[in-house]
């Protein structure tokens, strides 16, 4: 299944590339000035999200707010990874070169993706993630990279939540490292900053 995105190649072959995935409301345009700031030359990959929630677009539907259709869930991110690889080999990328940079519904996509599909991701950025999904089986994650920045008073999720999500990641292998931020839900120049110097590290190229 095709998305409706937004491609840009990276300023060096072989350059490192994020996929964006934006929060509720959010399309495939919101997040590619994101990208520019935190990592300058990488290339982009942009979906947008194909559910509607009163007109918003979403990755997966949920039932309530911090409550999901798991099944949905599942559906949604086995055919977000199949676009993924066709897009690599599209576009002429590997997927272990591509970081997943997510906001809120689209940081809770790059997880379930992290926990269900890992061989789409290199990686992930996960802003103001919750868990997602308890998979049947841990991923095999060997070392991928993956932040978590969330805030401290976010009345969506809580510390208790970001750190179940860390642990859970952990256990499949990943190298996680959490931050967290003097903020509520919204995106703030300081998890700008910190995912800017996090990239940095870990994408050297």
């Amino acid at each position: 299944m095709d998305f409706i995105h937004v491609y840009k190649p990276p300023a060096e072959p072989g350059g490192p590339v994020l996929l964006m995935l934006h929060g509720t409301g959010g399309n495939e345009h919101d997040l590619v000035p994101l990208a520019d700031m935190l990592r300058p030359g990488a290339g982009v990959l942009s979906p947008r999200g194909q559910v509607l929630e009163r007109g918003m677009p979403r990755f997966f539907r949920r039932l309530a707010e911090g409550v999901f259709d798991i099944d949905d869930l599942k559906r949604r991110s086995q055919e977000l990874a199949d676009f993924i690889v066709s897009a690599a080999a599209k576009y002429g990328f590997a997927t272990n070169d591509l970081t997943a940079v997510g906001f809120s519904n689209g940081a809770n996509m790059a997880a379930a993706l992290l926990l269900l599909r890992p061989d789409a991701l290199g990686g992930a950025v996960l802003f103001r993630a919750m868990v997602p999904l308890i998979p049947d089986a841990l991923p095999k994650l060997p070392a991928a990279p993956v932040l978590l920045s969330n805030g401290r008073s976010d009345p969506l999720v809580s510390a208790e939540e970001a750190e179940r999500l860390a642990a859970l990641l952990r256990s499949g292998g990943a190298e996680v490292t959490v931050s967290w931020q003097n903020a509520g839900h919204e995106l703030t120049d300081r998890d700008v900053i910190t995912a800017r110097e996090w990239l940095a590290q870990h994408l050297p190229r």
